[in-house]
């Protein structure tokens, strides 16, 4: 039986949440419609004895694949490879899928020609348990509607989905040699944006079938995780802006709604990467130099990228005719000043007002 889905597990030593994981998946009824592959990425815990119960117990179903550790790139980059189905969605090691939701969606898949499909999900805090609905109904055009279908210019203006919401057709992942980063994190912007270039329609469930764990103090997405993996996080955003300005170049005119929803979404990334370096402490002269010499290397790959993420954030614009004195923003919010008043303020906290160069 042609299976519909290839659900991609990235583990990294999960003993404690694989187990809620594989069971979200256990629903007779589509069991022969999904694979769920476990790749254990050299795992030092119980990840992969758990998986192969799964695998064992359900095998026409699960399967385990252990590789040396690559990180969360190399993990999709093998699911990829080795998946069979039609779709295929990435769920991560530590988080899980709302049963329920997940057998409408596969359901759905069997009749769905769509590129590209989202669905709602849940932030799920850790220590709480409360659910954050995240959802993209924006795009059906009344209440009583439960799904919709177009081209993917529909979504532009409209909604950005995070990974989480993501389900993409197999054949644009493999005929099109689709690659994430490896032994990086913060890949999931690669995974949402490369895939672009070659996607046509979309569609949309009002379904909420991703359950996102979040409130880990060891997440990569908190800020100490920021801080641990900056350098990641500024390989990444610096070869998708390469990304972009590449893509821009080859549509040439064409497709421009899709280069601007590319180019919008990459300009929120460098801005994450601005919020970053703005953690450090104000006086932290190698984070300043550091923050320059990032934001040449942005000027140098994409003069575009470079004047789109100045208009993306107020603060980066700021920054750059302050020659990126982190202070002086600072002093900016003390005073308590509105953005229109900052030019005036700029003048009384630093006087050397000249962009980078």
């Amino acid at each position: 039986m042609e299976k519909i889905l290839s659900v991609v597990i990235p583990s990294y030593n999960v003993e404690k949440f694989l187990r809620q994981t594989l069971e979200s998946f256990v629903e007779e009824s589509i069991l022969d419609k999904i694979e769920v592959l476990i790749v254990n990425d050299g795992s030092k815990d119980g990840t992969e004895m758990i998986g192969k119960e799964y695998e064992n117990k359900y095998p026409q179903t699960f399967r385990v694949i252990s590789k040396e550790n690559g990180g969360h790139g190399s993990t999709i980059n093998r699911g990829i490879k080795e998946c069979t189905g039609r779709y295929f969605k990435v769920v991560d090691g530590d988080d899980w899928v709302n049963t329920a939701d997940f057998k409408s969606l596969v359901e759905k898949l069997e009749n769905c020609e769509a590129d590209y499909v989202i669905s709602n999900y849940y932030e799920v805090d850790d220590q709480s348990g409360a659910k954050t609905p995240v959802e993209y109904k924006r795009l059906l055009k009344n209440s009583k509607e439960d799904e919709w279908h177009g081209t993917f210019e529909d979504i532009v203006g409209k909604v950005i989905p995070s990974m989480h919401a993501l389900v993409l057709k197999t054949s644009i992942l493999k005929e099109h040699q689709i690659r994430l980063d490896e032994h990086c994190f913060y890949v999931d912007v690669e995974y949402i944006l490369y895939p672009l270039p070659f996607v046509k329609t979309a569609a949309y469930y009002d379904l909420h079938v991703y359950m996102y764990r979040l409130g880990q103090v060891t997440q990569s997405v908190s800020m100490a995780g920021f801080r641990k993996h900056i350098e990641n996080h500024i390989t990444v955003s610096l070869n998708l802006t390469k990304f972009a300005e590449a893509y821009r170049q080859r549509a040439a005119g064409k497709n421009q709604k899709k280069v601007d929803y590319i180019g919008k979404r990459v300009a929120q990334m460098i801005g994450d990467q601005v919020t970053i370096f703005m953690s450090y402490p104000a006086g932290d002269k190698s984070v300043r130099q550091q923050f320059i010499k990032y934001d040449r290397r942005i000027r140098n790959s994409s003069e575009w990228m470079y004047e789109l993420s100045g208009k993306e954030s107020g603060i980066l614009r700021l920054l750059r005719k302050t020659c990126f004195y982190v202070i002086c923003y600072m002093l900016i919010i003390r005073m308590g000043q509105k953005k229109n008043h900052m030019e005036d303020v700029i003048e009384k906290v630093h006087p050397f007002r000249h962009p980078v160069t």
